[in-house]
């Protein structure tokens, strides 16, 4: 086991007797072991210097606690082997352009199973210089709502980030709280009736494109560079985007303000009700999405009605729409 952390057997021999006896020393664990006392003591240094042991005495050690002092080592290499895939997208990336012929095998890498999905659509992002654009659609398999911590990250980077949300995406358990912390966050949102596919598009270098747009068998995805199909992704996107509806927040729009007042101006949470009603969604999701029961949601709106002194909700929408409200 921790021959991957880089520690020898005999390391790891010793690390875990001296778990299971909790102290001992040297001498003792080079007894029961029967290897030389020196390599005992080089190998505890190692397992000391490492976090895993301590000395707590003269010539006697103990562990740390296993869960903390391993957890800890195995999460720097995972952030190493992160960053040495990322470093591989980009080396890949300046090998293609150097590369004045190019094979097919170099232009669209097919990627199979969760991990590696999430990894490359991390990856994805952290490669965009200037902009990612991006479809969402359920299902949601390998990135699923409130798991991708990247797009905050590269949007204080300076990174501008176009998402186009389908109508039946809204109405996934806690994607409303993702879509309405990332337009706080400044990313730009739309909402269209429905979409095709799962796209995510670096510049214009690199799209990942899912395979099967179900959650049954291993997922599967490909990775395009600069090739035809990603320029055909790229106008799928932004011909989707054009007729998308714009998702909105007014200034500093929250979920804190009490529902249930009736004040004489609509409230951020009227606000928020009148965008994503403006979105599609039906009465029963929208009042799940924003924690509110079917009741009070009526209510809200029979009041935002009186305030316009609309009739209808068509005639609200395009009142909210001409006054401001979303």
């Amino acid at each position: 086991m921790l021959g991957v952390l880089g520690f020898s057997p005999d390391d790891e021999t010793i690390y875990r007797l001296l778990v299971r006896q909790g102290q001992a020393g040297a001498v003792e664990l080079a007894d029961a072991l029967r290897i030389p006392v020196a390599d005992v003591a080089a190998a505890l240094s190692r397992l000391t210097d490492r976090g895993l042991t301590k000395q707590t005495a003269e010539d006697v050690f103990s562990v740390a606690p296993p869960a903390v002092a391993l957890g800890a080592l195995i999460g720097e290499q995972q952030s190493a082997l992160r960053a040495a895939e990322l470093a591989l997208v980009t080396l890949a990336e300046e090998y293609r352009g150097a590369s004045a012929e190019r094979s097919l095998g170099e232009l669209i890498e097919v990627i199979t199973g969760v991990d590696a999905l999430r990894h490359r659509f991390a990856q994805v992002q952290h490669a965009a210089r200037r902009e990612v654009r991006s479809f969402v659609t359920p299902p949601f398999i390998a990135v699923p709502p409130g798991a991708n911590t990247v797009e905050s990250v590269a949007v204080r980077q300076g990174v501008r980030f176009r998402v186009v949300i389908d109508r039946p995406a809204l109405a996934e358990p806690g994607v409303v709280a993702e879509t309405l912390e990332s337009l706080r966050d400044g990313v730009q949102l739309r909402v269209t009736e429905s979409l095709p596919i799962k796209l995510i598009i670096a510049d214009a270098a690199l799209a990942l494109v899912p395979l099967t747009d179900t959650s049954a068998g291993e997922p599967g995805a490909v990775l395009l560079h600069r090739t035809g199909l990603l320029a055909a992704m790229d106008a799928l996107f932004e011909a989707v985007w054009r007729e998308a509806h714009p998702l909105t927040l007014s200034a500093g729009g929250t979920l804190s303000e009490d529902p249930d007042g009736d004040a004489d101006s609509p409230t951020e949470v009227d606000r928020q009700i009148l965008t994503l009603l403006l979105a599609g969604l039906t009465d029963a999701v929208l009042a799940s999405q924003l924690g509110l029961s079917l009741r009070t949601l009526q209510r809200r709106l029979r009041h935002l009605m009186d305030l316009a002194g609309a009739a209808s909700r068509m005639q609200l929408g395009w009142y909210a729409a001409r006054e401001g409200w979303v």
